[in-house]
């Protein structure tokens, strides 16, 4: 007995439906689209986002929005990790606590992107320590380490630190460099 493509397709929505709400029974926070190939992990949560707002729901995810949209991603690509724990299913003993290496991990697995983009310094550490037995194999030590405005080839994907993107909102010159940053990372395939 053999299955349609539609039952597949379904099937594999289902299981990664699954493993996304077990990740977050465990206090791990996404918003946007899990399916999406671009994730931006914010590491250090504003007074909004801290006090249960939507992750990137602000200014900072506006922002984001249009500036991937201006490279070539579509608008329905765009996902928010947390670097922090959410408040999960009541199992999580201190939500706002930094997320494990592991679980970053296992999260940033499941989603399976083509490219991350690191939004702040909390974020690249967490990146740093959750891969680090993969960095350690980039030969350039600045693109190891996760030095903001190098793209690195992590497990297949690229990872790209962007460093207090939040704040360089509010500075025009600091605003230009992140703009710089991201350009280099448009979508696999794009025609330019």
């Amino acid at each position: 007995m053999s299955i349609s493509a539609s039952e597949r397709k379904r099937a594999l929505v289902e299981a990664a439906t699954a493993q996304m709400r077990a990740l977050e029974a465990r206090g791990v926070v996404v918003a946007g689209n899990g399916f999406s190939p671009i994730v931006l992990v914010k590491g250090e949560l504003n007074e909004d986002e801290r006090a249960g707002g939507e992750l990137l729901a602000g200014a900072d995810g506006a922002a984001l929005r249009a500036a991937l949209s201006a490279i070539g991603w579509a608008p329905e690509d765009f996902c928010g990790l947390a670097g922090v724990l959410g408040p999960g299913d009541g199992l999580v003993e201190h939500p706002g606590r930094s997320m494990s290496p592991e679980l970053f991990r296992e999260a940033l697995e499941a989603l399976d992107p083509e490219a991350v983009v690191l939004l702040d310094a909390a974020a690249s550490d967490l990146m740093r320590e959750a891969y680090a037995d993969d960095l350690a194999a980039v030969d350039d030590f600045n693109a190891a380490m996760l030095t903001p405005g190098l793209v690195v080839p992590v497990l297949g994907r690229r990872a790209l630190a962007v460093g207090g993107f939040e704040e360089a909102l509010s500075d025009p010159h600091r605003k230009q460099v992140a703009w710089a940053y991201l350009k280099q990372l448009p979508p696999l395939g794009a025609p330019y």
